[in-house]
């Protein structure tokens, strides 16, 4: 039988929110747990916080009156790690510095017994090096919880180089105990989630410095692809310094590779003290938070004498069967299934979903001046008045900019124009996520599934990038990706060797 730490004493070194979190959840599980800060009384403080948020459990029925005194019965402060008494398990939650982190283990390892095992709560930093200087650094493995520990089910186990495979494996069995859902994954910089989570922010940076859109569009285009915050909101909540640090960390963590290069406006914008909720300003001002969008009032789409849907699938389909509903308009649509394209051509002007391209470069290389692209609308069927992302080619007649946007109107959607950047929003940055996923994948740090279950449950995205990947196909993700990176060339945008691996294997339609 494996080493087994279901039972076992537990010393959690921390009681900020994240260490407070974790003793709470372990003493929930069944564990005695000694909670200990260096800052004199911090533990014992937290301690007392912790009476009062088991009492809140009971007021609310979550816990019984038995209950909740025995778990609070469970967790005991220490005022010296010398105090530690029989423990078998060590979750450490200090500050974010390896010099601190390594060493505390290095002490811990002096005074506890050799069958120990050491977990840390480390974001960023490399497990490996934390480990480096102890006499088993096999014992050490990276138990990273998400913020509140006891709320969010996401718990990444994170290896070493020497982390032994039966430590990841007891930590893995712990963390689904505690009622978490626990993946593995390698330590390499961001881990999983703030790893793959690098495009959400990046790309809208890069459209924000680009003067795509203001960043109430943006949020609106991506809230409607299913996310809960738009990126800008997000980054207002976290706070610019602390999102920048990250990236940094990131961006420094691989030497530099362009894939995670900081954006200009965000560094601006941490210089000027504008960091989001936390000082009063960061995209928006609080509490207002971000303004109302836009609002306009399209006209009915003109009759018209010809209507094709192009393009086969689910969103083909949907275009096909609003568009059919505009029958009284003479507009009942004719079907184009082996078309190379995806979208409406009306009287020979064209509607198409993006590949990446601009509206620009679509019209030159379609030979027709009137083009529209618009932006992939992810949720389907499509909530009635979703956000979409659209860009109207330069050469276009002011009529087909009026038509283009009554038939996005017409459609069911909610149409935003943006400059004509390559992409739009939604497509750009889905794209990036699942082409860093793959390369996450490529690199070993994690699996497909433990991806999809991370960004999901660590960062609440709705669905994972292979779920993305799959929906889609790789050769529509490796041709938006192929797109901007002819756009904008150098190495941000390249196509990750997995990605095109997949390109036979995995299916799917827009």
């Amino acid at each position: 039988m494996g080493l087994d730490l279901r039972q076992a004493p537990v010393l959690v070194v921390g009681a900020g929110i994240m260490g407070a979190g974790i003793a709470q959840v372990a003493a929930q599980a069944g564990h005695a747990v000694q909670l200990f800060d260096m800052r004199p009384g911090a533990a014992a403080d937290a301690v007392d916080k912790l009476k009062t948020v088991f009492d809140g459990l009971v007021a609310r029925g979550k816990l019984s009156a038995i209950e909740g005194k025995a778990t609070f019965g469970r967790i005991t402060s220490i005022a010296a790690l010398d105090d530690a008494r029989g423990v078998k398990l060590v979750v450490e939650a200090i500050v974010e510095k390896l010099e601190a982190k390594r060493s505390l283990f290095q002490q811990l390892e002096a005074l506890l017994e050799d069958d120990a095992v050491f977990a840390t709560n480390t974001s960023s930093i490399s497990v490996t090096a934390i480990a480096n200087g102890l006499r088993y650094p096999g014992r050490l493995v990276g138990m990273h919880f998400f913020n509140p520990v006891p709320l969010m089910k996401l718990v990444e186990v994170v290896s070493g180089l020497q982390t032994d495979s039966s430590v990841a494996a007891a930590i893995f069995e712990l963390g689904k105990a505690w009622s978490k859902v626990p993946v593995h994954a390698k330590s390499t910089p961001g881990f999983i989630v703030n790893r793959i989570a690098r495009p959400y922010y990046a790309e809208t940076l890069a459209l924000l410095l680009e003067q795509a859109a203001a960043p109430q569009v943006l949020d609106a285009c991506l809230k409607a692809a299913g996310f809960r915050m738009g990126p800008c909101e997000l980054m207002d909540l976290i706070g610019h310094d602390t999102n920048f640090a990250v990236t940094n960390s990131v961006y420094d963590a691989n030497f530099f590779d362009k894939r995670f290069v900081p954006s200009l406006l965000q560094a601006e914008m941490v210089a000027g003290g504008l960091l989001g909720r936390k000082s009063g300003r960061g995209f928006y001002a609080y509490p207002q938070g971000a303004p109302a969008l836009p609002t306009a009032v399209h006209k009915v789409p003109a009759a018209a004498h010809g209507v094709t849907v192009h393009g086969d699938g689910p969103l083909a389909d949907l275009l096909a069967a609003a568009a059919g509903q505009l029958a009284a308009q003479g507009c009942g649509p004719a079907r184009d299934r082996e078309s190379t394209w995806t979208g409406l051509c009306i009287d020979g002007a064209c509607l198409v979903l993006t590949d990446g391209r601009t509206a620009r470069q679509t019209a030159s290389d379609m030979r027709v001046a009137n083009v529209t692209v618009f932006d992939w609308p992810v949720a389907q069927p499509v909530p009635a008045g979703a956000a979409l992302a659209y860009a109207v080619a330069p050469g276009a007649t002011e009529a087909w900019h009026t038509q283009s946007a009554a038939w996005l109107a017409a459609l069911g959607f909610h149409p935003l124009q943006l400059a004509d950047a390559p992409g739009l929003v939604v497509a750009r940055t889905l794209a990036m996520l699942i082409n860093e996923g793959a390369d996450a994948v490529l690199q070993g740090v994690c699996s497909p599934d433990a991806a999809d279950a991370a960004m999901k449950l660590g960062v609440n995205y709705p669905a994972g990038p292979f779920e993305w990947l799959t929906r889609w196909g790789a050769p529509a993700v490796i041709g938006v990706l192929e797109s901007l990176d002819g756009a904008y060339r150098g190495e941000r945008y390249r196509v990750s060797p997995w990605l095109r691996a997949a390109r036979p294997i995995v299916g799917g339609s827009a």
